[in-house]
């Protein structure tokens, strides 16, 4: 259980972020959402905002004290391109975290990205 820290005097989070349950959360929703979908612009805008509102809800459930989620989702055609997909935040590497899942299939990728920030 993490303490307070020296050097800043702040007390740290009491339970860690659950990684390995958002994993399983992020499988799931993703999955399901995406894996037979065909990609179709205005259908996939909609699945993405979806998927983000159902993870968000999900991960809530989990109950976990003084973090805010922030979840982030993407959808995008499959069509012999590349893309990058980069992101910054300002956190403690202490106690803040994220969690990550990508599904692809002949059509589509999806991606959804779940950061789990202390707030004290």
């Amino acid at each position: 259980m993490p303490g307070r820290d020296p050097r800043s005097g702040r007390e740290g989070p009491r339970e860690r972020f659950p990684v390995a349950a958002v994993d399983a959360i992020l499988e799931d929703v993703v999955g399901s959402y995406a894996r037979e979908q065909r990609y179709e612009p205005a259908r996939c805008g909609e699945l993405a905002k979806d998927m983000a509102e159902v993870i968000k809800a999900r991960v809530k459930g989990l109950m976990i004290p003084r973090y805010k989620i922030v979840v982030v989702t993407y959808i995008g055609q499959l069509n012999e391109q590349s893309m990058q997909i980069g992101s910054r935040c300002l956190w403690d590497p202490a106690s803040d975290t994220f969690s990550s899942y990508t599904v692809k299939n002949t059509s589509l990728f999806a991606l959804a990205n779940v950061y789990g920030v202390y707030f004290e």
